[in-house]
């Protein structure tokens, strides 16, 4: 795959962080997103802990607009922690599509959104009881951002669609970006170029196996 760095938009490194923001927060009705109070807009049982995606109610929730201040709360058996949405300040739309969770002993959270012609996303993981941050954000600018366990090492990796197009070009051609959340390296690799996003491994749901990633920019 001749494709230089420059000419790819890569999703951004991501690691469980020991520091990642939690805490106890007020009730749900109490939060503030942005100027006016929090609203549930998708959620998610994860084992005993439900998920929720909030964002403030003058925003139109769902409505597709980019909300521009947000939460994610988890709560249940793991304690009430509240995160900031960061990717709902820097345009992406927040709906009922935008939360896609995968359960396991390391079980992994996705929050994305389309923002001008990217998908963002932000990604929360559960270890040992305790819900952590990862690094922040991904971006895949191909359209697709989604969880699927590609090693099958039991832990959910992300995957991130991307263009291979010259810099400042528009193309159908596309890639998978594949970024484990485990193990010494964040970077698992990338499939090979396909002419169209349809004939990626498993599309709609990109689902690559570990054989058919390679370093990226090969």
């Amino acid at each position: 795959m001749a494709i230089t760095a420059a000419g790819m938009v890569f999703a951004w490194s991501l690691r469980p962080d020991d520091t990642a923001e939690r805490g106890v927060s007020p009730t749900q009705d109490e939060l503030r997103c942005g100027p006016t109070a929090c609203q549930a807009v998708v959620s998610a049982d994860v084992g005993r802990d439900t998920v929720a995606v909030l964002v403030g109610q003058a925003a139109g929730v769902g409505g597709g607009q980019g909300q521009g201040a947000g939460r994610i709360s988890t709560n249940g058996a793991s304690g009430r922690n509240i995160f900031e949405l960061t990717i709902a300040e820097q345009g992406a739309a927040i709906t009922d599509g935008s939360l896609e969770c995968v359960d396991a002993e390391v079980a992994v959270c996705l929050v994305r959104g389309p923002a001008r012609s990217e998908v963002l996303g932000e990604v929360l993981v559960r270890r040992s009881g305790a819900w952590s941050r990862a690094q922040v954000p991904y971006v895949a600018g191909g359209g697709y951002l989604g969880l699927h366990d590609v090693d099958a090492d039991g832990v959910a990796d992300v995957v991130a669609v991307q263009r291979a197009c010259a810099p400042g070009v528009d193309c159908a051609r596309r890639f998978a970006q594949v970024f484990s959340l485990v193990g010494p390296s964040t970077d698992l690799g990338c499939t090979a170029v396909v002419p169209d996003a349809s004939q990626l491994p498993g599309w709609p749901a990109v689902q690559p196996g570990r054989s058919q990633l390679h370093p990226c920019g090969e």
